[in-house]
């Protein structure tokens, strides 16, 4: 018999709890690969408390002495959503940094308590960091051998069965083989016999595969264990690998159950293995060390050659942003001849947005879930709308949509934020908006503008695009800009643009040539509207006159009109005013070429009118 209720849940979880022996258990939103984006089997946290965002953890006690025995675990992207989705009245809402995990059960839970974990879900150093914790109030933490939620989510998904697909070397610009040579030659540089990769997007990049496993990232659930000979073996469903995927992978790549993993470290006595501390979870290494291998805990070596895109790749990411851009251009005229009467709503939006991507024959899936966002729907900056928070698109408001395509020789990710024209006075932004609409534009200008010498990280940078917003007092909460993946991951590192400190991981990580990032600040007034302005940029050599040394500058990649309606003009410098008309004069060569049949007339006119000069 399902139980339906989420209250159901906690308390049949606790019974399994008492059952096991536990006094409380964590229970995380990770699967095995510390993945962003998980399958619907690892969704746990989910099923257990409702909560529908990214990031978050709960906390539960199997016998609460005091309060309500259960916590909940979210950074201040979601203080509102979950409110919306968790039982307030079953468990307390804790912000991370502020709180943490170790902190509330050092003050909740008994002294001499067992807290349980499962090793497959968390790394070293959260378990590390949470045994200490508890080891103050004389509790520890255990691993579990069976996680107590699978023990009664009767109705779990099982994890997905797709084939494996072979991403061709047309669109990797690199074989498998020479990606294998590179990890095996930095093994034998370091000293080192294997290296595990857990990373689901590093197993893809290192075999030229591809998977339909997860939602919005195609990867294949897997690991690997690569070796210094340039060899490797793959832990993957026997069913998921194709005679054609065999052949591709060729001799040199061993295919073994993925369920013969955890044996597989087990025969590794005496072996030096590296690890990767952020993406291997707490199992592999404990597992590796009981076997009596050395274990050498070292970034994984796909990240880096990952993150940086070679010729191939940048002009297949080209092809796929010209592309995209049509079909976001086309919504946006849709938008702006449709809204304006009423009977928009966030989630009809999203789905036209998404039929306008499928028309171009060629998009594989959306690379994250689209940001459909109205009115104070928009404050919020990782917004998710569903059948429960739809609201419709009203005249005269700021509606911003944050969305993205997976192509074969591409992933983008943008963010256009436009005023929905109503009656008389509702007609044009008002002033407020204007202003704050422009000084976010003046920060995106500002990064893309930048020039800087070799060696500069993201952090270095991220002032850039805030200092106008800061001039007037206010700020914004979020990262200026992530990594992206080719036909990969649409967050991925180790780049970021971002404030250090503060646990940002890859904000010290020096951009180089052949990097995508995201160049997107933003501004949002809580309960009322929220602005972003996003294109992805590419890391890139500049000649300067006289320069001592090595520079770089970024080159936009996306290219979609951005509401001119909403830009108070005075506000912009003579040269910000020269970038807007050369971006645009970009933005009308690439799209105009694509839209001549006689369907595209009135995206044309609206494209033409666009991209005026300011």
């Amino acid at each position: 018999m399902l139980m339906l209720t989420h209250e159901a849940r906690l308390s049949a979880l606790r019974e399994e709890l008492k059952r096991q022996g536990l006094d409380g258990f964590v229970v995380p939103i990770s699967d095995e690969h510390m993945s962003e984006y998980i399958g619907s089997y690892a969704q746990r946290l989910a099923w257990l408390t409702g909560f529908g965002g990214s990031v978050g953890s709960a906390a539960v006690l199997a016998h609460p002495a005091k309060g309500k025995g259960a916590a909940m675990f979210v950074d201040g992207r979601y203080t509102v959503q979950v409110r919306d989705q968790v039982d307030g009245n079953l468990y307390d809402y804790c912000q991370i940094p502020k709180d943490s995990v170790g902190a509330w059960l050092a003050a909740n839970a008994q002294s001499g308590a067992r807290i349980g974990y499962d090793p497959w879900l968390h790394t070293r150093g959260w378990a590390d960091t949470i045994s200490a914790a508890l080891a103050k109030i004389g509790a520890e933490l255990v691993p579990v051998a069976a996680n107590p939620v699978d023990a009664v989510w009767e109705d779990r998904p099982a994890p997905s069965d797709a084939v494996v697909m072979i991403h061709d070397d047309s669109h990797a610009g690199q074989s498998s083989a020479e990606k294998r040579e590179l990890v095996a030659g930095w093994l034998k540089s370091e000293g080192l016999d294997g290296v595990v990769i857990g990373a689901l997007d590093s197993i893809a990049w290192l075999l030229n595969i591809r998977g339909a496993d997860v939602d919005r990232t195609p990867v294949a659930l897997s690991y690997v264990l690569a070796h210094a000979d340039g060899t490797a073996e793959l832990f993957i469903a026997p069913e998921k690998i194709t005679p054609e995927v065999a052949r591709h992978l060729g001799n040199a790549v061993t295919i073994r159950p993925r369920g013969e993993f955890e044996g597989a470290l087990q025969h590794l006595e005496g072996k030096k293995i590296a690890v990767d501390p952020d993406s291997g979870v707490a199992a592999i290494f404990q597992t590796l060390e009981d076997a009596g291998a050395s274990v050498i805990a070292a970034r994984d070596p796909a990240l880096l050659p990952k993150a940086v895109k070679n010729p191939v790749e940048q002009q297949g990411h080209r092809h796929a942003q010209a592309r995209d851009g049509v079909a976001v251009s086309k919504f946006l005229h849709w938008l702006s001849e449709t809204a304006p009467a009423g009977g928009v709503t966030e989630l009809s939006a999203a789905a036209k947005l998404r039929t306008f991507r499928d028309q171009t024959g060629m998009l594989k899936e959306l690379s994250f879930d689209t940001i459909s966002a109205a009115g104070p729907h928009a404050a919020l900056p990782h917004y998710r709308v569903d059948e429960d928070s739809n609201i419709p698109i009203e005249p005269g408001s700021v509606y911003l949509v944050d969305s993205g395509g997976q192509y074969l020789d591409g992933t983008t990710d943008i963010t256009r934020t436009v005023w929905i024209k109503g009656p008389g006075d509702l007609a044009e932004p008002t002033a407020e908006v204007k202003d704050r609409n422009t000084r976010v534009l003046k920060g995106h200008i500002a990064i893309a503008l930048a020039l800087f010498p070799e060696n500069t990280a993201g952090s270095q940078l991220d002032a850039f695009a805030r200092q106008f917003l800061w001039q007037a007092g206010v700020d914004y909460a979020h990262g200026t800009g992530h990594g992206v993946g080719s036909f990969l991951a649409v967050h991925e590192g180790p780049q970021r643009i971002a404030k250090s400190g503060g646990g940002q991981a890859g904000t010290d990580e020096p951009l180089q040539a052949g990097m995508f990032l995201s160049n997107e600040p933003g501004y949002y007034k809580a309960g009322e509207f929220g602005i972003r302005i996003e294109n992805l940029v590419l890391v890139e050599p500049r000649e300067i006159a006289g320069a001592e040394g090595t520079y770089f500058g970024f080159e936009t990649l996306t290219f979609v009109p951005i509401d001119r309606s909403m830009v108070d003009a005075s506000l912009l410098s003579p040269q910000e005013i020269a970038w807007w008309n050369d971006y645009h004069a970009q933005v009308r060569d690439i799209l105009l070429p694509q839209l001549t049949g006689p369907e595209d007339a009135g995206v044309r006119a609206w494209v033409e009118a666009g991209c005026q000069p300011l």
